[in-house]
């Protein structure tokens, strides 16, 4: 056994004791083997070093000279049969191949993942993950001072000099590395600071945005890992300390000194317009407008991303979802600002329909936004007409 630096861990070696947090949680048991995915998430809990098998770092063995074994004797030749002319076979038919505007679009996550924007992004969504934590432990224990322009400054790099399609389709990316409590609170802070860009805020309230984005979940730090985390159904008594996250939280904030904006933000973002949410089931007109935001992109985040019952949505279900709601539980402005745009950054766009054809959205029906217009081949197939087709992925 040998304990190395984080730094100098490779996929495949095999952890030789257990890999816990400062919190006490076991990330990795003794006998696991590294990948490449599990490295990254022991960058994001500040793992420093790790012991694994000493064996695995011992130079390869050098090939040792192996005896060619004589030949095996030859059978006697059996006198040739008479040639018998078999039919030529036919032709292959050609087989259609996909464009390579297509395949190039099949392959455009992997292509984004390999990319270096991706990879320093990557670098700097982890360390945002990491401050995040430690912000959650100074606030939760009280043991520190929390800048907020320290927060701004450090998440900054995640948004700056990108277009609002780009910042969604890096964060579509990182989903396959890390889905916690931090994760999606970094998630949540940038698409509602999206939206506050399409809304046309101001750059001072952008930043109060997206530092209530980050910290509006910071209560499910209070609540126990078995609850948050469970596969299963819920209890009543389960989903009620579920909920109790939203009040906590705002109690924390406010302990900690953030201003009324940030502690509604925590408190409010599960409020629905029509009254219907939680903890107070208060209406759009009594609700603030961060807090407004701030569900929309919780939603968005939460659905697009994968769940034990189900795979991820991608953009056009989560509008769906929203248009069956009948737009009702949302400000009208903030939801129909947010969808209009996720939609209109697809126009374009290949995706894949319910019946398993692919096509291009070529029209965006402003009335019925999950429903566009796409053609197929030579095609125009029309969403709003084809009740029995929706479109189930985005290439």
């Amino acid at each position: 056994m040998v304990k190395l630096d984080i730094k100098k861990l490779k996929p495949g070696m095999i952890v030789q004791k257990p890999i816990v947090t400062k919190r006490g949680q076991t990330i990795a048991k003794a006998g696991t083997k590294l990948d490449s995915k599990l490295i990254a998430r022991l960058n994001f809990y500040k793992i420093t070093e790790v012991t694994v098998d000493s064996e695995e770092l011992l130079e390869p063995a050098k090939p040792v000279a192996i005896e060619t074994p004589p030949p095996a004797p030859q059978p006697k030749e059996e006198p040739k049969a008479e040639p018998v002319e078999e039919p030529k076979p036919e032709p292959p038919k050609p087989v259609k191949e996909e464009s390579p505007k297509i395949r190039e679009s099949m392959s455009y996550t992997n292509k984004l993942q390999n990319d270096k924007e991706f990879q320093d992004f990557q670098i700097d969504y982890s360390s945002n993950m990491a401050a995040l934590e430690d912000t959650f432990d100074t606030i939760i224990f009280g043991d520190g001072n929390i800048s907020e322009e320290d927060l701004i400054r450090k998440a900054e790099s995640l948004f700056a000099s990108k277009t609002s399609i780009q910042l969604f389709d890096l964060l579509h990316c990182m989903k396959s590395i890390d889905d916690s409590v931090y994760a999606h609170s970094i998630n949540v802070a940038l698409i509602s600071r999206a939206i506050g860009k399409w809304l046309k805020l101001p750059r001072e309230e952008l930043d109060e945005l997206t530092i209530a984005g980050l910290l509006h979940d910071i209560g499910k730090a209070e609540i126990p890992d078995e609850v948050l985390n469970k596969q299963g159904k819920l209890t009543d008594e389960e989903f009620e300390l579920i909920k109790s996250h939203a009040l906590k939280g705002s109690k924390l904030l406010k302990k900690a000194g953030f201003n009324s904006e940030i502690q509604f933000a925590a408190l409010q973002h599960h409020e629905r317009a029509d009254g219907s949410g939680y903890p107070r089931g208060l209406t759009a007109d009594e609700t603030s407008d961060f807090a407004q935001i701030i569900a929309i992109a919780d939603v968005y985040d939460a659905m697009t991303s994968a769940r034990s019952y189900r795979k991820p949505k991608c953009a056009f279900q989560v509008i769906a979802a929203f248009e069956d709601d009948g737009l009702q539980k949302y400000n009208t402005k903030y939801i129909l600002t947010f969808l209009a745009r996720i939609a209109n950054a697809y126009q374009n766009s290949l995706v894949i329909l319910s019946d398993g054809r692919r096509g291009k959205i070529v029209y965006i029906n402003k009335n019925k936004l999950s429903q566009p217009i796409v053609q197929v081949d030579d095609e125009m197939i029309d969403l709003t007409k084809e009740h029995d087709l929706s479109i189930t992925s985005i290439l």
